[in-house]
């Protein structure tokens, strides 16, 4: 059986044939106007699924199913997008339009939840029946698998693990509250806690950068700069606070890490795994795995396209 998988970002669209075992057959790509509306943007979707599918060799009656990854949410309930602010979309009955234009069973879910999904088909959490999937890069998106199976919540909501709130009155957030986890755990967050820290320690290695990113943090600290030292420490523990709630009240067997910080790789993971062994409630029993996702950037399409999969 085959399935298209579709990954609607703000500036491009990307699509692709997947068979079960979620490997790729063939993809293609399209910008995303999002300037000419929701409609032109789904019709943009159905177009370059046809590609996809025409690359393949197939026919879309020989698909089974379309899965779309979109950065924002999907009602349940009516299959209608409330809104996804990267697309302008508000109200927007995808499921109905999508299904108008192509004629097969549309799925769709929020990006890092597909993401999950990919890694729990074909990638580090492959063969695991929970696992929960976290994308480090602007802010700190999620994806939850238990049993197997995508858990979106009942309003399509859940996993939005980013917002849940680390520091009472902390930093404020994009979404208006104060002290969510992605103000301390994310790109952004390395990004900030590295330029106070520059600010504060001139003769550090961080404030010879002129437009500072996590990347320069992440080398500075491995080439041994000890406010870049400190900056990753506090990060890292940030980091390992976040895990160890989902760890308490999810108890996953694999949480996988993606996104531009999980570059970094063990330099990365050590220190949280290191950290996480103060803060776990049940310390003489096993708990979550700490490791990096492996689909990069075919994550979207693949785990868009397994939404379809009959046991996914």
């Amino acid at each position: 059986m085959y399935y298209v998988g579709i990954d609607v970002g703000g500036t491009g669209v990307k699509a692709g044939v997947v068979d079960e075992s979620g490997r790729i057959i063939a993809k293609a790509t399209i910008k995303t106007a999002v300037e000419k509306g929701a409609d032109a943007v789904m019709e943009d979707m159905a177009e370059v699924a046809g590609q996809a599918v025409e690359k393949a060799g197939l026919t879309m009656e020989e698909i089974e199913a379309i899965g779309i990854g979109i950065p924002g949410v999907l009602d349940p309930a009516t299959g209608i997008v409330p809104f996804c602010t990267n697309l302008g979309w508000h109200q927007v009955p995808v499921i109905e339009r999508m299904h108008e234009l192509t004629g097969r069973p549309i799925y769709v879910d929020n990006d890092a939840t597909v993401a999950a999904l990919a890694e729990s088909v074909a990638g580090v959490s492959a063969g695991v029946k929970n696992s929960v999937f976290l994308t480090l890069g602007t802010g700190v998106g999620g994806g939850i698998v238990i049993d197997g199976k995508v858990y979106s919540g009942t309003h399509g909501v859940a996993s939005e693990l980013g917002h849940h709130i680390t520091h009472m009155g902390g930093e404020k957030c994009t979404c208006g509250n104060r002290g969510c986890w992605e103000r301390y755990a994310s790109a952004t967050a390395l990004i900030r806690m590295g330029k106070e820290a520059a600010a504060a320690h001139p003769e550090s290695a961080l404030a010879k950068f002129t437009d500072l990113t996590a990347k320069d943090v992440v080398d500075s600290a491995k080439a041994g700069d000890e406010t870049a030292l400190a900056v990753f420490d506090q990060y890292t523990e940030e980091l390992a606070l976040g895990m160890v709630n989902i760890i308490n009240f999810l108890d996953p067997e694999i949480i996988a890490i993606g996104g531009g910080v999980s570059a970094a790789g063990e330099f990365l993971l050590e220190p949280i795994r290191q950290k996480l062994k103060k803060y776990v409630f049940y310390k003489d029993l096993p708990y979550s795995e700490i490791k990096l996702a492996t689909m990069g950037n075919d994550a979207g399409i693949v785990g868009a396209a397994m939404l379809g999969r009959k046991d996914a």
